[in-house]
């Protein structure tokens, strides 16, 4: 009697498990044939049983029905986004169950080549599909100005391959433009880690998220000092590393570096800007003018040039006409009128620069006033009521008491 129980029990047992691979095997078939939601729905079942529920060759088929409804679906829904993610994790889940030895049978179907052309009966709907299909879609909706769609995917691709440069810097880049900087700065520093990438670009991002969103100039010039390793010559970078330093109220190492910018690139206009504002900060007035003006000796058009060395005369007269205030009776007899003679000069040379500013910026209500005030003090009462009349437009009839 005990051992007929025996029997039928190992006879159910068989049976239960028999009945699970059929079950795999229609799955299969299925998949074969193109009936996605069949086969989906088959080996869900087998899933679900003790019997074939840790086969991880029933989880690659799960992962290969999935790969070829990804394939199919339309691009521009979340829905497949989600679908991708979920078929991802099932592959890695499948290498899991096999030690993650892509030598083993499971693992070279999972990263079996998938080339371009080849026969559907062919295919292999491993993660190779996967990835080329995610990439494809990725491609498409960018190409539609779908721009978070065409970031999910590129993003997809990269936690596929995250060795696989293009896939890392689209994602990074189209998260960067979304203001997605937490995980643009995901994809950007796995740029960083790929030994033969030129990382000038990922540098770059990853410098203006630490600067601008994270603001933390502190990163940023560690950031840019790495990179500065890579290329000491890079324009860009030096520009960077002496807006940081100044920032960072680090003045004389921004002199250092602004410097020996101007080495490599005499005429950049924003470096001469610079080297004079560094120069004025440090109370050398007439070496800041000197740069200011060769700003504008190479851009005739640079505003911030221009409204710096005008600033310049106009501080040196100030300084001159404060003097001339605190002269004795007896020295202000002998040398008031020389003093001020020379801080109207002054004056004089500024009219030039502040009129190109205002050329340029013709809005810029605070150079208006500027030059206003000095044909003012000048007696040039009909360049006075010109301005007057430039700012009454603007800012209306009681501009002066604003």
């Amino acid at each position: 009697m005990k051992k007929l129980i025996l029997s039928l029990a190992l006879v159910g047992f068989v049976t239960v498990s028999f009945a699970q691979k059929k079950v795999v095997k229609s799955a299969e078939k299925n998949f074969k044939k193109g009936e996605l939601t069949t086969a989906l729905t088959e080996i869900e079942s087998a899933l679900q049983d003790p019997e074939t529920k840790d086969d991880p060759e029933v989880h690659l088929l799960k992962g290969q029905i999935q790969t070829k409804m990804f394939d199919s679906a339309a691009g521009n829904e979340m829905s497949t986004v989600e679908l991708g993610k979920d078929t991802y994790a099932v592959f890695t889940k499948t290498m899991e169950m096999v030690n993650n030895d892509k030598d083993s049978k499971v693992g070279k179907d999972v990263y079996k080549e998938d080339f371009v052309g080849m026969p559907e009966n062919l295919r292999p709907y491993g993660l190779e599909t996967l990835k080329n299909s995610v990439f494809q879609k990725a491609v498409d909706t960018y190409e539609e100005d779908n721009l978070d769609m065409a970031y999910e995917y590129f993003a997809l691709a990269s936690d596929i391959s995250p060795t696989d440069s293009t896939m890392n810097f689209n994602a990074g880049y189209l998260a960067f433009q979304l203001d997605k900087t937490d995980e643009a700065k995901v994809y950007l520093n796995r740029l960083l880690e790929i030994e033969e990438y030129d990382k000038l670009n990922a540098y770059y991002f990853l410098i203006q998220i630490a600067s601008g969103a994270d603001k933390d100039p502190e990163e940023a010039y560690r950031l840019v000092t790495e990179a500065r390793k890579i290329d000491p010559t890079d324009k860009t970078l030096a520009e960077f590393e002496i807006q940081l330093l100044l920032q960072l109220d680090k003045l004389d190492e921004a002199m250092k570096s602004v410097v020996s910018a101007l080495e490599n690139d005499p005429e950049n206009t924003g470096l001469l800007l610079r080297h004079g504002y560094l120069l004025e900060q440090s109370g050398d007035m007439d070496g800041a003018l000197v740069q200011y003006e060769k700003s504008v000796a190479v851009d005739p058009d640079f505003f911030e040039g221009n409204n710096y060395a005008g600033a310049i005369y106009i501080e040196k007269a100030r300084v001159i006409l404060n003097e001339v205030g605190g002269l004795s009776d007896a020295e202000w007899e002998k040398r008031a009128d020389a003093m001020n003679k020379e801080a109207e000069g002054l004056y004089r040379k500024a009219v030039p620069f502040f009129t190109r500013a205002a050329d340029i910026k013709p809005e810029s209500t605070d150079i208006l006033e500027i030059l206003f005030q000095i044909h003012t003090r000048l007696e040039n009462e009909a360049e006075a009521e010109k301005y007057n009349q430039k700012l009454i437009a603007i800012l209306g009839e009681n501009w002066m008491e604003g």
